[in-house]
């Protein structure tokens, strides 16, 4: 039982630790664009929050396994001593933001993320209680390195910055990083479910979860090309900025 109080400490003080994150930077100064409008400032926090969880998961994820490429051929039992926390860490930012959501409001219009956070909570957690698949879940928190480029991405739209040339340059760094740390990833962990890994108990689980974030990953990368790539093709409401992941 000790290991297991442990672990749900760590989750529990990561949630707090992002909640204070998320206190301290509310009194950071907002573009005016941003300020105008109560949504638009939440959004601009909580991408704030986002992307400081991005910088530290995505380097500590691409780190550990540096450390230890082994973890590529055993995904199940291979993971760097730090491999528990960060998923620890990476739970506890989910948990959090999920809260920030719910509370402040914003489930109707971020409901694919809160679909998303659960199938990642629930997935790191088996990891953290059962210390099987860390590995799978360090090389699943590449993503995050992703999420660097398309934070940027996000907010310079969201606070209408005028920074072309950083937008056009993010862009095109956004697609590669997209492919490199996104699609590369839950391609390889899907092969190695599909081949290495027993469809029962927390592999089945796994595997349905990976399906399902392969779904909306796929869906997301088709949003993000017609967005930036062929803007032509879709059409803007006058709330559009409102949403998540309209853009």
């Amino acid at each position: 039982m000790g290991p297991w109080l442990s672990s749900a400490g760590l989750v529990a003080g990561s949630t707090l630790l992002f909640g204070a994150l998320r206190w301290g930077l509310g009194h950071c100064p907002l573009p005016a664009h941003v300020r105008r409008d109560a949504t638009r400032t939440w959004r601009w926090r909580n991408l704030l929050v986002s992307f400081v969880h991005s910088i530290v998961a995505g380097i500590w994820a691409v780190a550990g396994v540096w450390q230890m490429p082994e973890i590529f051929s055993d995904i199940i039992d291979t993971a760097p001593p730090s491999g528990r926390l960060l998923l620890s860490f990476a739970s506890g930012y989910f948990i959090h933001d999920s809260l920030d959501i719910i509370l402040c409001r914003q489930s109707r219009a971020s409901w694919e993320y809160l679909v998303h956070h659960a199938m990642a909570v629930t997935g790191l957690l088996s990891g953290i209680l059962l210390n099987r698949f860390v590995g799978a879940g360090l090389i699943s928190l590449f993503v995050e390195v992703s999420n660097i480029f398309l934070t940027i991405r996000m907010m310079i739209r969201l606070g209408s910055l005028s920074f072309p040339t950083l937008y056009q340059v993010n862009k095109y760094a956004n697609l590669v990083a997209y492919f490199l740390f996104r699609l590369a990833p839950q391609a390889y962990l899907s092969w190695y479910f599909a081949r290495f890994v027993e469809v029962r108990g927390q592999g089945a689980f796994l595997m349905f979860n990976l399906v399902l974030l392969n779904l909306m990953i796929l869906v997301y990368f088709s949003r993000l090309l017609r967005s930036d790539f062929c803007p032509g093709t879709r059409q803007l409401g006058p709330d559009s900025e409102k949403k998540f992941l309209i853009d």
